[in-house]
């Protein structure tokens, strides 16, 4: 099973021999996303590769993104194996994309104690400004907007009913409406197909049951089949994670800085392997969400501005860093998928992440320019030296433990304690210090 190497894994829920058929079953849980496409996707090849009998298709999602949803839809419709939606355990609900997968599948059932509907596309993106006119131009754009996208939803469910022969007009109602139905209503209603308590029972009631797919018709043999639940696999499981977009900003984040100072600070190696690592998954990740590229690319310049502001302090450069950066945040996964929105605690700690890094970096850089100098001619001005032998105006010290040319403008002795005042070349300008006493202080 080469495919379940990192896209599933299969773990027997009973013991079966060769001769017996399988029904797979795999479970969506939790905000559709693009690891769950993806694990949709390899199940439903790797179902077909075993030449399963059925795919049970357990749902119980909130929703998610418009585009893993109709990417599950279209693997769904092309797989060559019946998938039977199934909305359970009891207290499940496939809600929103979770009402167009269970539309899609070949037969759609339903455990005592579910629900499905609420199938509204949810429009999240920054509150319109009020218009100050009655019926202004915004009002009428985001009305243009709000309609279109609606109507778009609406004729993808419906060709969804259509072709399982179910209730289009409870699926437009539940676009249109919000509306919600539970699992004996959407079953009078001729939303689902059948309710069953659980796998067993469900595989029992579908038995012998006629259903249309790759255009001809096929009676289902499930009286006796095997349970074999594929899970995800390890990349499923490491694409869940980074694809969450407060995980991947966070990786983007440590990325960058990661790089930076590694950069600065050449040889450190540990930061660079880690930013490295980190920034290539958080792109990997914000590859596969819906990202506004005006939010990132602000983002980028608030962290540029930021960094800069460390090394060429101007206050400036700082304020507007941060400005873009929040800019940035709240624009950069563009969808209205709730469970996908950045979370604001998300963003104000790695704001003040950015900011604490920026501060210390330039109270590094403040403190270093204010010291005195270490190396150099510079670090060797008030420093004190002693006379070794003096001729007029010239003779030779000892300062920093070696015998170094001098000049001063008065005549010293030796045995006598200067202090250098300047360099010229290899030659010490030094001037005395007869305020200081004989043990040798400081400066006077």
């Amino acid at each position: 099973m080469g495919m379940a190497s990192a896209g599933v894994t299969a773990r027997a829920d009973d013991l079966r021999d060769g001769s017996k058929q399988l029904a797979d079953s795999i479970s969506v849980t939790g905000a559709i996303g693009p690891a769950t496409a993806k694990y949709v996707k390899t199940s439903l090849a790797l179902a077909a590769q075993k030449r399963a009998e059925v795919v049970i298709l357990h749902l119980d999602t909130p929703g998610g993104l418009a585009s893993s949803m109709r990417e599950i839809i279209a693997d769904v419709l092309a797989s060559p194996v019946p998938v039977v939606g199934f909305v359970a355990p009891a207290g499940a609900h496939a809600a929103s994309a979770g009402t167009y997968i269970l539309y899609a599948t070949h037969i759609a059932a339903m455990a005592p104690g579910t629900n499905l509907g609420a199938a509204t596309p949810v429009q999240i993106s920054a509150p319109p400004m009020p218009s100050t006119e009655k019926g202004g131009d915004s009002d009428k754009g985001k009305d243009a907007m709000t309609a279109k996208v609606t109507n778009d939803a609406v004729a993808f469910i419906r060709s969804l009913a259509e072709l399982r022969r179910r209730n289009a007009d409870w699926a437009e109602q539940a676009v249109r409406e919000a509306a919600s139905l539970s699992a004996q209503a959407a079953l009078d209603k001729g939303v689902i197909d059948i309710i069953a308590r659980d796998d067993a029972d469900l595989l029992s009631r579908i038995d012998g049951r006629e259903i249309e797919i790759a255009g001809a018709r096929r009676r289902l043999a499930t009286g006796d089949l095997s349970i074999e639940t594929l899970e995800p696999g390890w990349f499923n499981r490491l694409l869940s994670v980074v694809t969450d977009p407060n995980i991947a900003l966070i990786l983007v984040i440590v990325g960058l800085y990661g790089l930076v100072f590694e950069f600065s600070s050449p040889g450190a190696i540990a930061p660079g392997v880690v930013g490295g690592i980190s920034l290539v998954l958080g792109l990997y990740a914000l590859n596969m969400l819906p990202v506004d590229y005006t939010g990132l690319a602000l983002m980028l310049l608030g962290i540029g501005f930021l960094t800069a502001e460390a090394f060429t302090p101007t206050v400036v450069l700082g304020v507007g860093g941060l400005i873009a950066f929040l800019l940035g945040a709240t624009m950069l996964i563009d969808t209205d998928a709730p469970e996908f929105r950045l979370s604001w605690t998300v963003i104000g700690s790695v704001a003040a992440l950015c900011v604490g890094l920026f501060t210390l970096t330039l109270g590094y850089v403040w403190r270093m320019r204010h010291q005195p100098a270490r190396t150099g001619a510079a670090s060797m001005l008030g420093q004190p030296a002693e006379v070794l032998d003096w001729a007029g105006e010239e003779g030779h010290v000892l300062a920093f433990g070696e015998r170094w040319q001098a000049r001063a403008a008065q005549a010293l002795a030796p045995g006598n304690r200067v202090e250098v005042t300047g360099v010229d070349g290899l030659t010490l300008v030094v001037r005395s210090r007869s305020e200081v006493t004989a043990r040798g202080g400081g400066s006077p």
